[in-house]
């Protein structure tokens, strides 16, 4: 009798685990068909010239999200995948990390509204406007997502390392065993910095037309930092007051429904 219980309790535990298993894929998955929509939604349909700032509806506020929020994401996964070899090449050994370190903190040190005019020129010669914007994220984001990186890569333990080396687990089989899970709390101390530091910039980024010369606001990008710069020149202000508001409930919503969830994910992964 108290085989058949432990064997029920058992399966029970290892059910529970499958199915909870299960269910984070299910809502991973969703999470990423949802943002791959937004990035396509924002490359179908021109972010330009799509509302009169007279004339806000819902709608255009929701489309003003989607492509704000396509900008985003864009911009942070690139700097996902170029923060990892960027940090692994700073701390490839001491005498690369004293000369890159300081090399790499002076250039995130610089405004980057500095090279902004610059960046929005070579874009504009090439009519790609929304390149322009998600490279100045880019530039903006990805340094907070580096150096937490960096200081992720340094805490892995030497007896980790040293069993990686014994076992001869090298290339990209140590990337994925060893070397992200060890700095995965890292990544997402600095996601969180890294978007915050791309909503800083993200008003900046969407009104092109001020670093253009002779530009209108014709030429800036559709969404809400856009909105509420033209909202506020044009005294508009229950389209600043409405689009402030989406603002702050994307905002609230990534924290709570995604950056929350994987700081609670990203326990597991200490450290003792």
């Amino acid at each position: 009798m108290s085989t058949v219980k432990h064997y029920h309790h058992h399966y029970h535990l290892s059910y529970t685990t499958s199915l909870r298993r299960h269910l984070s894929a299910i809502i991973l998955a969703i999470i990423a068909v949802i943002l791959l929509s937004l990035v396509g939604f924002s490359f179908v349909f021109p972010a330009k010239n799509v509302i009169n700032i007279n004339d806000v509806s819902p709608l255009a506020l929701l489309f003003a999200s989607i492509f704000t929020l396509s900008r985003l994401t864009i911009a942070y996964f690139a700097c996902l995948f170029l923060s990892i070899p960027l940090a692994l090449l700073i701390t490839l050994n001491p005498r690369v990390e004293r000369v890159l370190l300081p090399f790499f903190d002076i250039i995130q040190s610089i405004p980057i509204l500095a090279f902004f005019p610059l960046i929005v020129l070579i874009f504009i010669r090439i009519n790609f406007y929304e390149g322009a914007a998600i490279f100045v994220l880019i530039m903006s984001m990805v340094w907070a997502l580096t150096f937490s990186m960096v200081g992720g890569l340094k805490t892995i333990p030497e007896d980790v390392k040293s069993a990686a080396f014994v076992f001869k687990v090298t290339g990209f089989k140590k990337l994925r065993y060893i070397t992200l899970p060890s700095i995965f709390p890292y990544i997402v101390t600095g996601s969180l910095l890294s978007w915050g530091a791309g909503w800083n910039i993200l008003i900046v980024a969407e009104v092109l037309h001020t670093y253009i010369p002779g530009g209108t606001s014709s030429q800036d990008l559709f969404g809400l930092g856009s909105l509420l710069v033209n909202a506020t020149y044009h005294g508009r202000n229950l389209v600043f007051i409405a689009s402030l508001a989406c603002m702050i409930i994307l905002i609230g919503l990534l924290n709570f429904f995604v950056w929350q969830k994987l700081l609670h994910k990203a326990e597991s992964f200490k450290y003792d």
